[in-house]
């Protein structure tokens, strides 16, 4: 928990002003989140290569079910949208990874706009992934919403302070 003096001018500590600071493992919990976040990242982006293309074949066959054929990695654009996705994914782990601290020590309200910007991705995400004939998509983006909200829930860091 941080503690909040009760005013600018007065150092005494006011329980009902402590807000909750994420800590100890669910701090590295959520580190070692956005380090998985880099490496998909970094999956989707090797995609963009022929020769390094092996685990998007893999996924994309396995979330559309699609032969490997159907998938038409070769098509104009297929390729750099893929690595243009995993260049974006890379980039918001790095973002939120190199962001932490700030947010850490901006508390409540940093927190609450990360997960808000988290919950639009998942909508955005999960319909059209749905839309697209990938709906399988959504598993893992399950998952991967659930390992973000275990530590914000189990730590209580989006409660403000006095709550």
């Amino acid at each position: 928990m941080r503690r909040l003096p009760l005013s600018a001018h007065d150092g005494r500590i006011n329980p009902l002003m402590m807000e909750m600071t994420m800590q100890g493992f669910w701090k590295t919990w959520m580190t070692v989140w956005c380090w998985g976040v880099i490496l998909f990242g970094a999956v989707l982006a090797a995609g963009g290569l022929p020769g390094t293309d092996g685990a998007v074949t893999f996924l994309y066959s396995l979330l559309g079910n699609l032969s490997v054929d159907a998938l038409q990695l070769g098509a104009p654009g297929m390729r750099f949208s893929i690595a243009l996705m995993g260049a974006v994914t890379i980039g918001w782990g790095l973002t939120i990874l190199f962001l932490l601290p700030a947010i850490h020590a901006a508390g409540a309200s940093a927190w609450r706009g990360l997960t808000a910007a988290l919950v639009i991705w998942y909508v955005i995400d999960g319909a059209l992934s749905a839309a697209t004939g990938f709906a399988l998509n959504i598993v893992p983006n399950t998952a991967l919403a659930i390992a973000y909200f275990v530590p914000v829930m189990a730590s209580g860091v989006l409660r403000p302070a006095g709550r």
